[in-house]
């Protein structure tokens, strides 16, 4: 930031996250809503902010933009596991009912606004995702509908979950980060009407719509994908993470279905 006041940069956009509001109190997440992160992860994007509202009192022109969860192309990591498991045909989980509302934002929506947050003048932030939204079990199960593989949606003890979660990441049995526990379960969506308004943004894409279209990218590109996660210069993003112990999980799923029947 330091180096972009004194090269003269006319704009700086800083892409923050949805995270520096850990699990808030209130929903929907307003323009006004005060920052509480509740991990790493969260305090960490929390303190580039400051350091960006630090270059603004310095005279650097920087506009935050804080994303949702993002889906699109490309997009894997934990969904890649999704991915794998309703491709093969097993079951996939929320945790208690399910009925909390998350948003996702489109990757493309995404950087529409930046692009469109760059064309601002002053400082500014901007909170980012769809505004055609539902509740979590919601948009699995339209996933898991359009498959067609016989996957569906089960719903686990939220806190059980939870901490079984937490435990086997301690143990480097699963790839779940404190985020992935804290927040699964939970109810997280930004008013979108300050970003429409003063950017002339629309988001072009439901969490379902965006949901299914990174999985048919995931299955075109399934085994590039799969490639990538063995490599050393991964990024976690944009490979699926490992699944440990999680295979025995996904075996599981099947035997509960014949069991069910």
């Amino acid at each position: 930031l330091e180096a972009c006041r004194r090269a003269g940069v006319g704009k700086v956009v800083h892409t923050s996250s949805s995270a520096v509001f850990g699990v808030p109190a209130t929903n929907p997440v307003l323009p006004t809503t005060v920052p509480f992160p509740a991990e790493a992860y969260g305090h960490a994007k929390l303190a580039a902010e400051w350091a960006c509202l630090d270059a603004v009192r310095n005279g650097l022109d920087v506009t935050i933009v804080r994303p949702r969860t993002i889906l699109g192309h490309g997009r894997l990591g934990i969904f890649g596991i999704l991915f794998e498991w309703v491709a093969d045909g097993a079951d996939v989980f929320v945790l208690g009912s399910g009925d909390n509302r998350y948003q996702f934002v489109h990757a493309d929506d995404l950087a529409r606004a930046c692009i469109l947050a760059g064309g601002v003048d002053g400082p500014a932030v901007f909170n980012v995702g769809t505004n055609r939204f539902g509740t979590m079990r919601e948009t699995l199960t339209a996933l898991c509908e359009h498959a067609g593989t016989g996957s569906w949606v089960r719903s686990l003890p939220a806190t059980p979950a939870a901490w079984a979660m937490k435990a086997a990441a301690g143990l480097h049995l699963a790839p779940f980060a404190p985020y992935h526990w804290l927040m699964y379960s939970k109810s997280l969506w930004f008013d979108t009407h300050h970003v429409e308004d003063a950017l002339g943004w629309q988001a072009t894409r439901s969490n379902a719509e965006m949901m299914v279209d990174s999985y048919e990218w995931f299955l075109a590109n399934r085994a590039a994908a799969s490639a990538a996660a063995d490599g050393a210069d991964r990024s976690h993003h944009r490979s699926t993470a490992r699944q440990g112990a999680l295979v025995a999980v996904k075996a599981l799923t099947k035997v509960l279905r014949r069991l069910d029947r």
